[in-house]
Parts: C-alpha cells; structure tokens; sequence
C-alpha cells in the first residue's frame, strides 16, 4: 500500500465498523469529532494526521511504542522511503519476543487497532505516515539491536567513555534530547565523539544532521529511576518497609487520613483569617510574592511551602481572590491585593467532610505545581503562589502518579524509584517532567491532604481518581472522619486535651482561651496567661471563663487553672489607654468646673483627668479657639 492510498484503506476498515465502535473512537479521541466529520474519509483523514497522532501519543505506555516502532522498521524502505506493506501480528510478536509476553503484545495491538492508529486490511497491519508522531521520542530505541541492553550494561558503557563523548552525552542529558551535528552521517569520522556513540547505541541517528539519546542513557546520568527498555512488561510494585497490615490495616490509613484532612481545614481557616486581617498585596507579574508568604507563614505557624499549597487550593476554590483596595479608584496606581472572598465566610461553616472535598478535588486538577513555589524559573525568577501562568500537564501528570500508586495492592507503600519507573512505563513522554524529586513533592501534598497515608494510596485516594459525585466522596471522609466533641479534658498541666475535632459552637471558643500546642485527631491547647487575656480583651469575664472549663471538662478543672484565670482577671483592666491630643491645666478647680460646664466644652471633647486637668482629643488650635 502506498502512501497516496492509505486514507483510503483506513476509510474502508472504519466504514465496516458498527456505530458503537465508532462512537467508541471518538470517545477516546475527541479532536477527530470537532468540528463534526463528514464522513469516513474525512474521520480517516483526521485519524492519520500528524496533530492528531501526536495527541493520541499522550495515552500510549511503553510496549505500545514499542509495536509501533517495529511496524515502522517492518514498512519503511532500506532509505526511509513512505512505501508501506502489511505486517503480521506474528511479526510483532517475534519482533518482541522476550521483553513482553504474547498475551500482553496482543491486547496492546487491539488497543492500536480500536484508536485507528493501525488497522487490519490485506490480513495484516498497516500504519499511518505520521505514526512516529505518536512515539515519546524522535529516533528508534526499542527496534534496534541494542534495545535488550540492561541498564547495568548500559551503565557500563557509560563508565567506559573518556571526557569527549561523555560531555556530548550530559549536553543531550541535561538539555534538548535532540542535538544537531556535522558528524551524524555515515561518512563522518569515526574517531569523533558521536561517530563513537553512534556505533556504541548510546546516541541514534534521527536523521544526516540530528542525533537523539538515548532514554535509559540520559536517566542515568541524570541519575533518575532508569526507562527500562530491555523489558516491556509493566514493572513491578514491591512493598516497601510501610504498609498497611504493619500499621493496623486500613482503618490505620484511614484515620491516619482524617488526622491530615482535620489538619488541611484548621491551617486553611488559619490562613484565610491571616489573610482577612492583613491581605497580600498583588506583585506585578501576578500572584503573591515569597515575603507575604512567609509572613502568613509567621503569622499561621506554618511553612511558607505549606502557606503556598493552602493559597493555591483558596483560590481554585474562589476563597481567596484579587481585587481593588478601594475599588472606586481603579487607575493605574491602584492598588490590588489578595483577600478572602465572600464565599470564604460560608465556607466556614460547611461540614469538615464537605469543605475537604472541595480541597482535594481542587489540588487534583490544580494547573500549577505548588512545591515550585519559592523556586526559581527558567529566567532566574521567583516563582511566587497563585500566579497567572498555568502548566496544562501537571493535574494530568499528577493523576498518572496516583494512578500507578493505586495499582498496588490497597496498604502497600512502593518506593518512590519503583512508582517512577511504573509511572513512565504507563506515559514514557513524561520522563523528562516526572523526576524523582517531583514524585516526592506530589506525594507529600497528597499525604497532607489525606489522599495518601505512610506512602500508600487511602480509601478516600482511590475513591477521588474513580471521579465520583460530590456526595459520594464527601460521604466517605465523612465515615472515615471521626465524630465532632462537644468536650475536652482539663489536666494539671494546664492543657485541654480534646479527644476529636470540636464542634462548631466549641471550636472557637477554646481557640480564644487557649493556645493551640499539638495538632492532629487528637488536639492539646495550653491555657497561659496570654490566652486568658486574649479571652478578656475579646469582652469575656473570668467567671465566663472559668464556667466554660467547668461545663465542657469531663475531668475535674484543675484548681491551678482555676487561680490562673481568677488571677489574670483581677488585674485585667487596671490600666486605661486613650488618646489626647491636647490637654487645659488650671489650679483653681472652680474655673475647670466651669470651662466643663460650657458648650465650648462639648464641642472640642473635653473630659477631666483631674479636678485641675482636662484633656481633649481635638488640636490644640481648636481648643484654644473654643476657650
């Protein structure tokens, strides 16, 4: 088959299908129904383009790569010519014999053929022109003859170079896979560097000019968990040292989960009230600069990386957002600053298992990589929280990792070498994005938000990548949430230890007479001085205090902490503040009793400190005007 005549072929297999197959194919390649197709030639047309190919590329794992590395092999001319024939499946399968096992070469041709990436016609397989499009890089490396390599052996080599070629292997590595040469053709010299690297396979030709390394070779310099191409199987998921049974079972990770999610609602209400009493002015390219972070931070207790996880998920969630300080100036040095929005007041009063929800979904698709914050960009820059740059592939990337995770079995904890090479097996286009220490970040923001527990996925994890209904995920962090307390434990050392998360009516009320001293399922607050005045100061008696103690105490109130409050209110108030601007002397306390007595008097504010001292918070010029 030529290439003039493939659209036709693939036309006729497509026209043969059933309608629900078709709708199948679009379903899992939406760029080919918009706008709606003509007919099957045009769908054809579409099916083999190189944009939409490359698109489709996104979806593929390693051993479909693979397949269609070989059929490309098996169709090409001995020149690269566009000259196509059919391939048989036994073809493929000797092809790969070894590294992949029938039954798994078989499922993933079908996969192939139901994308319309290759199809059957002639009794065999037949590809599309732009199919390379479709592979995650641009010269071949599994069809070649060092493609059953070991990384130990490619590693060899590695050792093996002198400083030439290895300086030409860490550009290729640490920069563009793809490097331009003199030195690429079959003429070349062979004592230069890449000649030498040609012949070694540690680089492939892309064409006279361009030279590619290869994959399994730039992880190993880079140092990341190594692209196994000797072996196309998935690879495997081994326990690590966590799992499950060694902690307790699941009901272990699930309130190791609810403690996160506890925590996640109290910091988020930490961070919205910091905002609310000083908001975050907006910098000029956009988003919140590393200094307000770090005094939210300050101010919350928190880490500035943690500060900038809860900013990103207030903002997806419309909790926070940018505005005018005053918004009846809007010109160009007005100023705009982030702060909480309306929907922050009604969110406070959600139920936990509902405001979590909206959290975890929200970081799920979150268009921003939240541990970048406080990093520098490409241009040497900061990178600063809720910015307007958005990077479409980390919810994407983000997902495919939590996705390898769950293929574990439920309570096991892999390592983070083995979720990587899993994960690249899964989307090998991500090698180059989905590092080691970009692994550990997303499973961190994942831990803290309660979706992953001592390295393994949790309940309500797996639950959140099914895409459930809001209901459903909020009603499973409901279960696994323990039930609020309406009580605590008052010790002699001066702290409430309250044995769950407190209600709405008691949560604020301890956070005003307490300090909060160690977060979790299980909170302690310690009552101090500074707390009790701060409970004073808020307009409370330390009767109101002391009955609160008394009445949501299931232990009886230690009499040390009674005296504590007792004590602080009996001194509470004893100093007054205000503000003078001006103040009248006379010793003749008649002539004060006078000038109090006048309308001159009220109209300036005077008020007696003393028989012989008036003060006045109007300017001393009005107060000499008026007297």
């Amino acid at each position: 088959m030529s290439a003039t005549d493939q659209p036709s072929g693939l036309a006729h297999v497509l026209s043969q299908r059933p309608d629900d197959e078709l709708v199948a194919l679009l379903g899992a390649r939406p760029d080919l129904a918009s706008p709606p197709p003509g007919g099957v030639n045009v769908l054809a047309q579409r099916a083999m383009s190189a944009g939409s190919i490359n698109v489709v590329g996104e979806e593929l794992d390693l051993l479909h790569a693979a397949i269609l590395e070989v059929l490309l092999a098996a169709t090409e001319g001995d020149r690269g010519s566009r000259a196509r024939r059919a391939v048989s499946d036994a073809a493929v399968r000797k092809a790969l014999s070894g590294r992949a096992a029938a039954a798994q070469i078989n499922a993933h041709l079908a996969t192939l053929v139901d994308l319309a990436i290759v199809w059957r016609e002639d009794a065999g397989l037949h590809i599309a022109g732009h199919t390379t499009a479709a592979l995650p890089w641009r010269a071949r490396h599994i069809a070649t003859d060092q493609a059953p390599r070991t990384p130990l052996q490619w590693q060899e080599l590695l050792d093996d170079l002198d400083d030439g070629p290895r300086e030409v292997l860490t550009a290729l590595a640490m920069g563009p896979s793809v490097g331009m040469t003199n030195d690429a053709g079959p003429d070349a010299d062979p004592a230069r560097p890449v000649p030498r690297l040609l012949a070694a396979g540690l680089v492939a030709r892309v064409d006279r000019q361009l030279v590619e390394i290869h994959p399994t070779v730039a992880q190993l310099i880079r140092g990341e968990p190594p692209l196994r191409i000797d072996d196309l199987r998935p690879p495997p998921l081994p326990a690590a040292t966590t799992t499950a049974s060694a902690l307790g079972g699941p009901a272990a990770l699930s309130a190791t989960a609810a403690g996160a999610a506890l925590e996640l609602l109290r910091e988020t209400a930490d961070v919205l009230d910091s905002l609310g009493r000083t908001p975050a002015p907006e910098l000029s390219s956009s988003g919140i600069g590393i200094r307000e972070l770090r005094r939210i931070a300050k101010d919350t207790g928190l880490t500035a990386q943690r500060v900038g996880l809860i900013l990103e998920l207030c903002a997806a969630q419309q909790l926070i957002a940018v505005g005018y300080a005053q918004p009846e100036s809007q010109g160009y040095d007005a100023a705009r600053i982030w702060a909480p929005t309306p929907l922050a007041d009604a969110w406070a009063h959600h139920n936990p298992a509902r405001k979590w929800a909206g959290l975890a979904t929200s970081w799920l698709m979150l268009t921003h990589r939240p541990w970048l914050i406080g990093e520098r960009d490409a241009e040497g820059k900061v990178i600063g929280a809720v910015v307007v740059q958005s990077d479409f592939a980390a919810p994407r990337e983000r997902r495919q990792l939590l996705e390898s995770l769950a293929q574990a079995d439920p309570g096991v904890a892999p390592s983070i070498d083995d979720l990587v090479s899993r994960t690249l097996w899964r989307r090998p286009r991500m090698r180059r994005r989905l590092t080691r220490q970009a692994a550990q970040h997303t499973l961190r923001e994942a831990t803290e938000l309660g979706l992953v527990a001592h390295g393994a996925l949790t309940e309500v994890g797996r639950l959140l990548l099914a895409g459930p209904a809001d209901d459903e995920l909020t009603g499973a962090m409901d279960k696994a949430l323990p039930a609020p307390v309406d009580h605590f434990l008052a010790q002699a050392d001066l702290t409430l230890m309250v044995p769950g998360p407190m209600t709405a009516e008691l949560a604020p009320q301890v956070a005003l007479i307490a300090e909060l001293e160690s977060a979790g399922a299980a909170s302690v607050y310690r009552v101090t001085e500074d707390s009790v005045r701060r409970a004073l100061d808020a307009g409370h008696t330390g009767a109101e205090i002391v009955a609160l103690l008394h009445n949501h105490s299931k232990t009886p109130v230690p009499q040390a902490l009674t005296y504590l409050v007792e004590d602080v209110a009996r001194r509470h108030g004893t100093l007054r503040v205000g503000v003078a601007s001006s103040f009248v002397r006379c010793d003749d306390p008649a002539t004060m009793a006078a000038v109090l007595r006048s309308k001159e008097a009220d109209a300036v504010a005077l008020r007696p400190l003393a028989p012989t001292v008036l003060v006045s918070p109007a300017p001393l010029r009005d107060v000499l005007d008026a007297l």
